[in-house]
């Protein structure tokens, strides 16, 4: 079959690979008819995201058909149609009982989280940018899809719909109150969605790029391009210097080369000792912006959210960190009273619930869908994608056939 695989940083190709087979009683094999584009890919791309074992194949959203299941999977039967959740969880383990599926013990038993198309630290399972994908656990980790549902809705819920929704949970909003989400990329976006559907009186949005701050503003955010304004002095006049009630970091560890825009030169400055962890890992950043390099990785968002948040507020951390990552203003957020929440999504936990509330027409998932390509031109995608050009902001990526 054909499958996106990862050879080394900088280098990712379309490869005929070995179609994938059951292993294990609690297997599904399961042929794609959509996966897609993460920013998350993009990391492991560029090697901001060290560890990644070369061959395997990438991506971690998938909505497909069953084509054979193992003897222990009972809730399944070739035939059905079902969306594959990002993370891996067995189901059984005392983390996926509490619904802590990213924190599975059966599947990563060392701590972390297992998903697909991930490094070894992860278990380097082969992922869905591929025409088929064997699903360990395949009763726990595939959930069937009713018809009313379709492809490019349920490719949202595979993994950036319930990240957003699970970033809007932690942050505990809360009718009435006043929300800013950094970033306003696919996840950003179902952050902003996912505040809403939890009642929130303001949301604010602040990115750099034109498109996806439309998009932020199409579901009733006040934007912020920090591009033209310093967006802390933006936050604090809007909010009548008091500050968001929450926060949501749907930003993480940046995946482009540091931004020297109007606000970057203010109080902030890259993680100097995370950027000497990642040139140990990776090529140094072209000077000229080349495709593939890895950035300074500052943690800018983050540092923004500590001091833009009201007092006693609570901001949600589920951008992309690697345990490189080591800086944080501790003392300003300590000083503040304010509550820190982050992690993996727990995929497994939201998707039933998000299915429910796509089926009953209360969100269209699809909107946030900008493009739909071949797999065939999914290393053209990954050029457009990692430029941040316009109209690139969620890519869906068709099987052949």
């Amino acid at each position: 079959m054909k499958a996106v695989v990862f050879h080394a940083v900088g280098d990712i190709r379309l490869d005929d690979v070995p179609d994938p087979k059951v292993q294990q009683p609690s297997d599904a094999v399961v042929k794609l008819t959509a996966s897609a584009i993460c920013g998350t890919d993009l990391h492991f791309v560029r090697g901001t995201m060290a560890g990644m074992k070369p061959g395997t194949v990438l991506g971690h959203e998938g909505v497909g058909i069953v084509e054979e299941v193992g003897g222990d999977v009972r809730n399944l039967r070739p035939g059905d149609r079902v969306v594959v959740g990002s993370t891996i969880g067995c189901g059984f383990c005392s983390y996926c009982r509490a619904g802590y599926y990213a924190q599975c013990d059966t599947t990563e038993p060392a701590g972390g989280t297992a998903f697909f198309g991930g490094p070894e630290a992860a278990g380097a399972y082969d992922g869905m940018q591929a025409e088929a994908v064997r699903v360990p656990f395949g009763g726990i980790n595939c959930v069937k899809l009713p018809d009313e549902v379709t492809d490019d809705q349920a490719i949202m819920i595979s993994d950036i719909f319930p990240t957003g929704f699970f970033g809007a949970k932690l942050a505990e909003v809360s009718r009435g109150d006043t929300v800013c989400v950094f970033g306003a990329g696919p996840v950003g976006i179902f952050a902003v969605i996912s505040a809403r559907l939890e009642g929130a009186g303001r949301i604010l949005c602040v990115d750099r790029h034109p498109d996806r701050l439309d998009l932020a503003r199409e579901q009733g955010a006040e934007t912020v391009n920090f591009d033209e304004e310093d967006p802390i002095d933006a936050i604090a006049r809007l909010t009548g210097g008091i500050g968001p009630d929450r926060v949501i970091d749907a930003v993480g560890v940046e995946a482009e080369r540091p931004h020297r825009g109007p606000a970057a030169g203010r109080t902030e400055t890259p993680d100097a000792e995370f950027s000497a962890e990642v040139s140990q890992t990776a090529p140094e950043a072209n000077p000229d912006g080349e495709l593939w390099q890895p950035g300074g990785a500052p943690t800018m968002a983050l540092r923004w959210a500590v001091r833009s948040v009201a007092k006693a507020g609570t901001i949600a951390i589920i951008g992309v960190y690697p345990p490189q990552v080591q800086a944080f203003p501790i003392g300003e957020a300590m000083n503040k009273n304010l509550t820190l929440k982050m992690g993996n999504c727990n995929h497994r936990r939201y998707i039933p619930e998000l299915i429910d509330i796509v089926r009953a027409g209360v969100i269209d998932p699809d909107q946030v869908l900008t493009k739909r390509e071949g797999i065939t031109s999914a290393i053209e995608a990954y050029e457009h994608f990692d430029r941040r050009e316009t109209g690139w902001t969620k890519v869906e990526l068709e099987p052949v056939g």
